[in-house]
């Protein structure tokens, strides 16, 4: 089976939406008690396990056009958007090593999906 470009910028799409849910899963755990109502009544968690569901359902459709061995490395570069969103909405350190580390998934994600 040929894989559509349109089917890679959605898997691509997808590690952004869990990148992003990411974020808010952390941002959720700030206030996170294993209180029912106050799990609930986390509109940050409650949004990040939001984003997880939408991109597996996204992932999922993906998956009906396109091959597995190259759709799922893309989800690797969900780490690349986690390193960005971290470093600018987090203002968490992220070393020079650790962009180079970025690079190198990248690169592979490149590989594979050529």
């Amino acid at each position: 089976m040929d894989t559509k470009l349109w089917v890679i910028l959605l898997v691509a799409f997808c590690a952004l939406l869990g990148a992003i849910g990411q974020l808010f899963f952390k941002l959720s755990s700030k206030s996170l008690s294993f209180n029912l109502i106050v799990l609930i009544t986390n509109w940050k968690l409650i949004l990040g396990l939001a984003l997880y569901a939408i991109a597996t359902i996204l992932f999922l459709i993906a998956l009906k056009h396109g091959n597995l061995s190259i759709l799922y490395p893309i989800i690797a570069t969900s780490y690349i958007w986690v390193a960005f969103l971290s470093t600018i909405f987090l203002k968490e350190v992220f070393p020079v090593y650790k962009w180079l580390g970025v690079l190198l998934i990248l690169g592979g994600v490149i590989i594979i999906v050529r």
